[in-house]
């Protein structure tokens, strides 16, 4: 008997344990392994200098969490023109206090934001196997899905009073202008498509006129809210949602993007095109995660620097 299932007992063990460490690593490692992503995207116009945007995303904050907090904060020594905030600034509804903690001294400078469905509600425990079944299944968050039963509402009024005092502007269905180093930057945002708060209809009308620039800005990025701002004519889209994947293979990439994006874009600098119009987009693979999936594995949370450069 010791002959017969000596060597698969062995191969057992030896897959458990390697198994083991790598759940140590993507747990407790790499998940606060913070990084800091630079990208340049040339959109100013002609003669502009160059503008710094910091984006943030996916923090999916939880109490207790003091190393993503003192990151954060030392975001703010990068002195950034503005901060683009795209989304799922929760994961706790107790941590409203510690993620404006976090965020306090970014709110030093100009700034602009949207909600992700994580702001709204708390998160459910989940098996991950569900995306990939979801993804097969050609359906993502609530299209397709029945709607969200007995989740919990996360105090996210706070959060946005705490954002708007600090002078950020709301993005939800609405556009918004910053004037920075005397150049007219326009906004247009939507509310997250992922729960089917986005309204497309409300700010459609593509950039706005006298602005030197026009940016899109959403939390998911669905292919319908992507091909309505390109087709209007933004340059450029910024977005979070998606992780980077979070869980991605090595040499690979990711594996679903949680919704109907393609993995190719699943992070990082792309270009999004509708018929004859193309826009830069970016998506940010987020510093965060589900409290539920604390892990990251080929995937290191981060934030990025945006470096705006006038078009060539």
């Amino acid at each position: 008997m010791r002959a017969r299932y000596g060597v698969p007992l062995k191969v057992t063990a030896v897959g458990a344990a390697i198994g083991a460490a790598g759940l140590a690593y993507a747990a407790g490692f790499e998940a606060r392994s913070f990084r800091l992503r630079r990208v340049t995207i040339p959109v100013l116009p002609h003669g502009a200098r160059p503008l710094r945007v910091l984006q943030v995303s996916d923090v999916h904050m939880v109490s207790g969490q003091r190393k993503k907090r003192t990151w954060l904060q030392s975001l703010a020594g990068l002195r950034p023109d503005f901060v683009v905030n795209t989304g799922d600034n929760l994961s706790d509804p107790e941590a409203v206090p510690e993620l404006l903690d976090a965020l306090g001294p970014l709110m030093e400078f100009p700034g602009v934001y949207v909600f992700g469905s994580n702001d709204y509600y708390g998160p459910k425990l989940r098996n991950p196997a569900r995306y990939l079944l979801e993804k097969a299944q050609g359906k993502h968050g609530l299209n397709g899905n029945a709607p969200a039963v007995g989740v919990v509402h996360n105090p996210w009024e706070p959060m946005r009073d705490a954002f708007d005092e600090a002078g950020w502007l709301g993005l939800s269905n609405t556009r918004g202008r910053l004037k920075i180093d005397g150049l007219e930057i326009a906004f247009t945002g939507l509310d997250d498509p992922h729960i089917k708060r986005d309204r497309y209809a409300e700010v459609a009308g593509g950039p706005e006129t006298g602005a030197d620039l026009s940016i899109g800005v959403v939390h998911a990025p669905y292919l319908r809210s992507l091909d309505a701002f390109t087709r209007d004519g933004y340059p450029l889209i910024l977005a979070g949602h998606t992780h980077g994947g979070q869980l991605c293979i090595p040499f690979y990439g990711a594996l679903v993007t949680n919704c109907d994006l393609d993995t190719d874009r699943v992070k990082g600098l792309s270009t999004h095109s509708v018929d004859d119009r193309r826009a830069y987009l970016h998506v940010s693979a987020g510093c965060g995660t589900n409290r539920y999936t604390p892990v990251r594995f080929a995937c290191p949370p981060e934030a990025t620097l945006l470096t705006l450069t006038a078009r060539d």
